[in-house]
């Protein structure tokens, strides 16, 4: 049973900092991928709430208000905390601020800067001694004014129980790797493929999830250019200049699955966006995703999700089991 699929996982509570003029576009990035998570599992992996300093209305910088859901000084304990400081950052460093995010920090486990919240996590002093990073536009003068962190050009830091991210873009890649570092690499590549799936084809709109190995990336992006005819494993570990055994090593450390089960599980993929879709018969999808006839496809969605694909496409639901 996959990692995601455990129904007594505990939720992991995120409360994200809004401060006025803030990047809805990085907001955006880091929360999706939890919520893309929490709807391929079916379960609450993680649960989030908007909060200001001291729960007024906020405004981003495009105009976009948020009511929050309460001041910070009322969040209880939980997982993190998300500052999210965009343009004006230097004059949300009041002491209020700088108070309430230390008092923040021994409440949760973990503190996330992104854009120039980095800024107002070293004001607060919670990032001493630390390795972060920020947007890269205040890189220089960040690491002027606090010369005992070690920062560094990187789209995010993770440094222990402190996390620092540069902008919108690697927002999403922060939040897909926690959701790899929780649930494993395999609920992050269908994460991905969710999200960046242009939901009118079997072909996906962007390059393949993140992977540390090139020989993997360069695989799953064969596989997911290969799913109406499926291609042997073998064949796939000569594309790319390996043994099948080194292949399957690779994608077992990647993924913590074999090739075979990523590349099923990337058909299934497609096959549940196409279902939701609607515009391709259930035996269309089977063709377009490898299956030599409707029943096996059948079989194989209803192990994967728990649910036939015709039920799905009837209930509108994208949902999978939360009980094997």
């Amino acid at each position: 049973m996959p990692v995601w699929s455990n129904p007594s996982l505990k939720s992991r509570r995120i409360s994200v900092l809004l401060f006025d003029r803030f990047s809805n576009n990085c907001l955006a990035n880091a929360i999706e991928p939890f919520r893309a998570a929490n709807q391929i599992s079916g379960q609450n992996l993680y649960n989030w709430q908007f909060v200001t300093l001291d729960g007024k209305p906020i405004e981003s910088s495009s105009s976009l208000k948020i009511v929050p859901d309460a001041p910070l000084s009322r969040v209880g304990s939980g997982y993190a905390v998300v500052v999210l400081s965009s343009y004006g950052f230097q004059n949300h460093g009041t002491p209020a601020c700088l108070a309430a995010l230390r008092a923040a920090a021994k409440r949760h486990e973990v503190m996330i800067a992104m854009d120039a919240g980095s800024w107002l996590l070293a004001s607060a002093g919670l990032l001493n001694n630390r390795l972060a990073t920020i947007h890269w536009e205040e890189y220089d003068r960040f690491a002027e004014q606090f010369p005992d962190i070690s920062t560094l050009r990187e789209r995010y830091v993770i440094d222990g129980d402190r996390i620092t991210c540069t902008g919108a873009m690697a927002a999403y890649d922060l939040a897909s790797h926690l959701v790899a570092l929780h649930h494993g690499e395999a609920l992050r590549l269908e994460v991905g493929m969710m999200l960046m799936h242009d939901g009118s084809s079997s072909q996906l709109a962007f390059p393949p999830p993140q992977a540390r190995s090139g020989a993997v990336k360069e695989t799953v992006r064969i596989m997911l250019e290969n799913q109406e005819t499926p291609l042997p494993i073998f064949d796939l570990a000569t594309r790319a200049d390996l043994s099948q055994r080194r292949l399957q090593a690779l994608f077992m450390q990647e993924f913590g699955a074999t090739p075979s089960v990523v590349y099923r599980r990337i058909r299934l993929s497609t096959a549940r966006h196409l279902v939701s879709d609607g515009s391709h018969s259930i035996g269309e999808i089977a063709i377009r995703c490898g299956y030599g006839n409707v029943s096996a496809m059948i079989r194989a969605f209803v192990s994967e999700y728990g649910i036939p694909p015709g039920k799905m496409r009837r209930e509108g639901s994208l949902h999978v089991r939360t009980q094997s």
